[in-house]
């Protein structure tokens, strides 16, 4: 275990059913190993329903429902990707003044494969370039972003930087980066 993030609390943020588990599982562990401290945060108390592409998988207790947390009580953000945890999540007020939050103190964000859909609903990805789920990229474009089919993506051009990838095959370069860039914060 290294201590890279020794001492920093990260918020990992989903919709209470569908997000990807590996892309929740991996980066909650690449955190864990660096020494950070972990949250999952959802619109509502209790659990988030993980799946495995469309089938139902294993099942993760949520720490805070997302309207009791509070941006400046962590360093760091991850949006985990699958189809259908973040279409929802970006529907959820809370859910965009959140991350708002966290850009607007240049906290570092990293999102994975649909992830970036909230970034696009808070009107994020401006002048920023970022990677995807290759279907996402039309949807960045049209908020004002730039895309790049990249195994992961670092941009430091706005307040914070941000980490992006575009799926499952690319969370060993997402968790090392991710890592990287919350251990610069601050």
């Amino acid at each position: 275990m290294t201590h890279q993030l020794d001492g920093r609390r990260v918020a990992f943020m989903t919709a209470n059913e569908g997000v990807e588990q590996v892309e929740l599982t991996e980066p909650w562990e690449a955190v864990k190993d660096a020494g950070g401290h972990r949250e999952l945060l959802a619109p509502e108390a209790g659990s988030v329903q993980g799946v495995n592409h469309l089938d139902k998988a294993k099942i993760f207790p949520v720490t805070r429902a997302i309207r009791d947390a509070d941006p400046g009580d962590y360093d760091a953000l991850v949006l985990p990707g699958g189809v259908a945890n973040p279409d929802q999540l970006r529907t959820k007020p809370e859910a965009v003044r959140f991350v708002q939050a966290m850009f607007r103190a240049g906290k570092p964000v990293a999102a994975i494969c649909h992830g970036p859909w909230t970034l696009v609903e808070a009107d994020l990805v401006r002048g920023r370039t970022l990677t995807s789920w290759p279907s996402l990229q039309t949807d960045i474009r049209n908020a004002g972003g730039s895309w790049v089919d990249s195994q992961v993506q670092v941009c430091t051009a706005g307040p914070n930087t941000l980490v992006t990838s575009r799926k499952p095959d690319d969370l060993p370069a997402f968790g090392k980066e991710l890592v990287t860039a919350f251990a610069a914060w601050g």
